[in-house]
């Protein structure tokens, strides 16, 4: 028979063994206490504990947190310590103990001790998975940014056959955007900008899902842009660089109700580089501060940038002008028009741009009229935009289509001059 005996002041409790007259006294085999986590990153930790007694060795079971013990990954230890390796990033975990005093002798397992590992940082290189970047947390096709970057948005954007747009700016921890004027302010280097091409299913319900189509990215490396196009595969789990151009037909229903088919163009590198090359470098196009400078629910973007520290040498947004939203007609059809004409084509039509040794046109909006040479070229301008064909027609790339509301805007406009 067995007798259990509590000696209070050795704060343990002993068994007392009588089979066959012998007696063993057993110590209880303490549970592991003061259990801590340090060296978190995004996929690792050490955990360390203490232990009164001096088990064997000691079990260790994790997993994301508020899963059931049994069902967790368990690791033996000889000592106070274990490292826990291929975690996920951003993801908290429960970690248990038991000592292990013998083979028959086990402690109960210990107190929950709960930590989370960090998010992953942004990869700024060219790997062969977008999944790879980092751009995303959870399932990739969820677009949900990884705190280690942020979204922006334009006031005016250019037309890419009615797709929708996500935009990303991914900064060095610890650095910001620097204030250069109005147009793109001095970016750190390291910098990762990223642009996804969808179309939801129906604009009219958008939780009914999207169909993504590529990730564009510009990485500033050793004080130069590159281009990289990332091409989202059919389960829409990641997506692949590729330099090739492709196409692949999309269909949606739009907001009035109507379908809509295109056979969408996926550029290659060397388109990348027709648009945004300038002087022969690549430069982004979008995210001029000028651009950026509108309100977003209430909350101006570029005040919002400059509070979180995202931009610097700049107090606030007053001294930045503001591109115009083409679509607002609360404003002049020349405001609508010009601002239209430079976010579609003054990043090739400008001192510098890809087309500058075939056109004298000069479509920046700071450029005054009477020098854009847009009166002597009117008829020209409506006839290159009232038609789609490829290598003719303008914009000379990234469309498919005729945009029927940018031509009536652009037509009526030259018509008035």
């Amino acid at each position: 028979m067995f007798k259990k005996i509590c000696l209070l002041s050795a704060f343990a409790c002993l068994i007392f063994s009588c089979n066959n007259d012998d007696e063993d006294l057993i110590a209880i085999c303490e549970i592991p206490t003061n259990i801590s986590s340090s060296s978190i990153t995004n996929n690792s930790a050490v955990i360390t504990w203490n232990s009164i007694s001096d088990p064997e060795e000691y079990i260790l079971e994790y997993g994301v947190s508020g899963f059931n013990l049994g069902t967790g990954t368990t690791i033996y230890e000889s000592s106070t310590t274990a490292q826990l390796n291929n975690l996920q990033a951003n993801t908290t975990y429960d970690v248990y103990i038991k000592s292990v005093c013998s083979t028959d002798n086990l402690s109960s397992s210990s107190e929950v001790h709960i930590f989370t590992t960090l998010v992953a940082s942004v990869i700024t290189e060219f790997r062969t998975n977008l999944s790879e970047l980092n751009l995303f947390s959870g399932d990739l096709d969820n677009l949900e940014i990884t705190v280690n970057a942020f979204q922006y948005d334009l006031s005016t954007t250019l037309f890419s056959d009615y797709a929708n747009k996500q935009r990303i700016i991914a900064l060095p921890e610890g650095t910001s955007m620097e204030f250069d004027g109005d147009g793109l302010p001095i970016f750190p280097e390291n910098t990762l900008i990223a642009k996804t091409f969808y179309y939801n299913h129906d604009e009219r319900d958008v939780t009914l899902g999207k169909k993504i189509i590529e990730t564009r990215v510009l990485i500033k490396t050793n004080g130069s842009w590159e281009t990289g196009n990332y091409k989202w595969n059919t389960e829409q789990t990641d997506a692949i660089l590729d330099p090739n151009s492709s196409t692949l037909p999309i269909s949606w229903i739009d907001k009035e109700g109507n379908n809509n088919s295109i056979t969408y163009k996926v550029p290659s590198n060397t388109d990348c580089f027709t648009c945004h090359s300038n002087n022969n470098n690549i430069i982004p196009i979008g995210p001029k501060l000028r651009s950026m400078n509108f309100e977003i629910d209430g909350v101006n973007q570029l005040e919002q940038f400059i509070t979180n520290q995202q931009l610097t040498g700049i107090t606030n947004s007053a001294s930045v002008r503001n591109l115009p939203n083409w679509e607002d007609e609360n404003l002049s059809l020349e405001t609508r028009a010009r601002a239209y004409i430079d976010i579609n084509c003054a990043h090739c039509h400008i001192p510098g741009g890809t087309c500058s040794d075939q056109s004298t046109l000069n479509f920046a909006l700071e450029t005054p009229l009477d020098e854009t040479n847009i009166l002597q070229q009117t008829a020209l301008i409506n006839y290159k935009v009232s038609f789609y064909y490829e290598g003719l027609s303008m914009p000379f790339i990234g469309t498919t289509i005729r945009h029927d509301e940018g031509l009536d805007l652009v037509q009526e406009y030259v018509n008035s001059l």
